[in-house]
């Protein structure tokens, strides 16, 4: 192989049943935040899919930057995402790593390819993001995702802990 397919660690995504205690967790016992939390439905991500089917899904996540990796903490908040299939199956956990990359389409052609299929997709505020089921070649879920240049997450629902 030339060039490798993955360039980098961008997130770790962990599936929680309860977002708010995970956040108090994570920040008041580890040292793990602050935390910005954000909705994704069908009103705020387009081009949901799972499996190749249009399936409009719903999570709340919670974002922070420690220790120079992302870390997303995600409650599905119905049965349709495979957040709330990995919940039913495994309960609470590491769930994906996000993976940079130098071309999204590209990997998701090269992925397909090795029959690493695309397991859900959508488009948030632009960022056009991928898992790929790459548990049996890596042991974990990848996601992978675009984020266009001067991209600026919008401003959260709110944080953990509240900004005052």
């Amino acid at each position: 192989m030339d060039k490798p397919i993955f360039t980098e660690v961008l997130q770790i995504g962990i599936v929680v049943d309860d977002l708010d205690a995970y956040m108090k967790r994570y920040h008041d016992d580890y040292g793990i935040g602050p935390w910005l939390v954000y909705d994704f439905n069908k009103d705020t991500v387009r081009n949901m899919t799972i499996r190749g089917e249009k399936v409009d899904y719903s999570m709340k996540i919670a974002l922070c930057d420690a220790h120079n990796v992302q870390w997303e903490l995600i409650e599905p908040t119905d049965d349709r995402s495979v957040y709330a299939e990995f919940l039913k199956q495994h309960g609470p956990g590491l769930h994906h790593v996000a993976l940079g990359t130098e071309n999204h389409d590209d990997v998701v052609k090269t992925m397909a390819a090795r029959g690493n299929e695309v397991i859900q997709s959508g488009i948030f505020h632009k960022i056009g993001y991928t898992y790929l089921n790459t548990t049996k070649d890596l042991g974990f879920i990848a996601e992978i995702y675009h984020i266009p240049e001067g991209f600026e997450l919008p401003a959260p629902l709110r944080t953990y802990p509240p900004q005052s």
